[in-house]
């Protein structure tokens, strides 16, 4: 499942994005060397997803800033993501509801504390420590957004129908 994931979200996405550019649109990938995060925010923000990210930024985090301020929308921001991922993950796997919105308000949560003048303090923003923090709140909880339900009813069929599993 987890390889399933990579050669999507790095193999076919990207290949996508390089035919896009062949034939004249300017496609950039999808991911930007995640890997290199040095924080959540910086992960989130500008490494995974960059064409989620742009659309969410731009449809729901800047005119929810001015009612709800900056961390308000941030956090709103990360709970309508959970809420999309709910359509992708719980709804065909018919179980699991709420563990992906649950996943998206934790990273929220977690951007919102590194950014605040703890985060700051403990250097979460940077260098190893930011690097930890990101790699673990963002897999810690992943058994929220990827829950026994999926796995189960959507996974297992699928590789069995590629015939990866017996």
């Amino acid at each position: 499942m987890v390889g399933l994931i990579l050669v999507l979200h790095f193999g076919l996405f990207d290949v996508m994005a390089w035919a896009w550019r062949r034939a004249g649109v300017n496609a950039e990938p999808l991911m930007n060397r995640p890997a290199r995060a040095v924080g959540l925010g910086e992960f989130w923000g500008s490494r995974w997803n960059t064409g989620f990210h742009r659309l969410a930024h731009d449809l729901l985090f800047r005119p929810l800033r001015m009612w709800l301020g900056g961390a308000g929308a941030l956090l709103a921001t990360f709970a309508a993501s959970g809420i999309v991922h709910e359509l992708v993950i719980t709804v065909p796997a018919r179980g699991g509801y709420g563990g992906p919105t649950a996943y998206f308000v934790i990273q929220g949560m977690g951007v919102a504390f590194e950014r605040s003048g703890a985060g700051a303090r403990l250097g979460l923003r940077r260098g190893w420590r930011g690097r930890a923090f990101a790699l673990g709140a963002a897999m810690l909880p992943v058994g929220l957004l990827f829950g026994p339900a999926f796995v189960v009813r959507v996974m297992v069929p699928f590789l069995h129908a590629m015939k990866v599993i017996p």
